[in-house]
């Protein structure tokens, strides 16, 4: 399938990491969709002529590997499930094919926009150093006992819309894990629309619907979360839940 999918991308005109600073999008709006794999290429087909691909090394496909961090009893998963607003997510993340690694700090407001900060680092740590906690404390309001607890990685393709100022990202290939268990998604898709602002102009947005494809907000730490830690409470999302299970079930 992938094998597949990557020949279709490269009909995509191609543009590099320079190219895409202008729609880097540190501030945004998110709109997520999640359908299964076996929709992409005929969404491939209907997207090419508005977007460019980003390509980074002769690859158009990038690998992304990252560590999350939240306390012990889970207060970032919390506050997600319980729907506070004003929350965060930490985690590193690498960026594999460029050669960067990350800890990212991302926070959503009361008005659902999201605002990520982020410093660079060596590589991925099994545990937070000094210097990191107090970049966390900054960044957060207070100090947090902070713990590694799963990784979620994926390969994601990025396209950049050839007039305006919007990324869409493609995820494939998901796969959770921590120490004691991993879980394999690689049959559903999760692609996402970021804009400055939210705007229904969006051309996959529109082509999404021709093809009864729905925007879905779904946490990728939430689920990962429920997946390896099934005692967690969860009934917020019971029914996101069962939309996956549904769309694995078309493969």
């Amino acid at each position: 399938m992938l094998l597949n999918i990557e020949s279709n991308l490269k009909q995509f005109k191609s543009i590099s990491l320079d190219e895409i600073k202008s729609v880097n999008l540190m501030n945004r709006m998110d709109t997520k969709f999640v359908f299964s794999i076996k929709k992409l290429n005929e969404l491939l087909v209907a997207l090419r002529q508005y977007y460019n691909i980003l390509k980074v090394d002769k690859k158009i496909i990038q690998e992304y590997k990252s560590l999350y961090y939240d306390t012990f009893d889970r207060i970032f998963y919390l506050n997600h499930h319980n729907n506070r607003v004003n929350r965060f997510k930490v985690r590193f993340r690498e960026y594999v094919d460029s050669e960067l690694v990350f800890l990212e700090v991302k926070f959503k407001n009361n008005k659902r926009k999201t605002l990520k900060k982020r410093i660079k680092v060596d590589e991925i740590p099994n545990s937070l150093s000094i210097e990191q906690m107090n970049y966390l404390e900054r960044i957060i309001g207070k100090k947090m006992n902070l713990i590694a607890h799963q990784w979620i990685n994926f390969n994601r393709v990025t396209l950049v819309d050839k007039l305006n100022k919007e990324r869409l990202t493609i995820d494939l290939n998901l796969n959770f894990s921590n120490k004691f268990k991993s879980e394999d998604h690689s049959d559903i898709v999760i692609a996402e629309v970021k804009q400055d602002k939210s705007n229904n102009m969006s051309f996959f947005t529109r082509i999404a619907k021709k093809n009864n494809i729905k925007p879905t907000r779904l946490s990728k730490y939430c689920i990962s979360t429920i997946s390896l830690s099934p005692e967690i409470k969860y009934n917020r999302f019971k029914e996101k839940l069962l939309f996956i299970n549904k769309l694995k079930k078309l493969i």
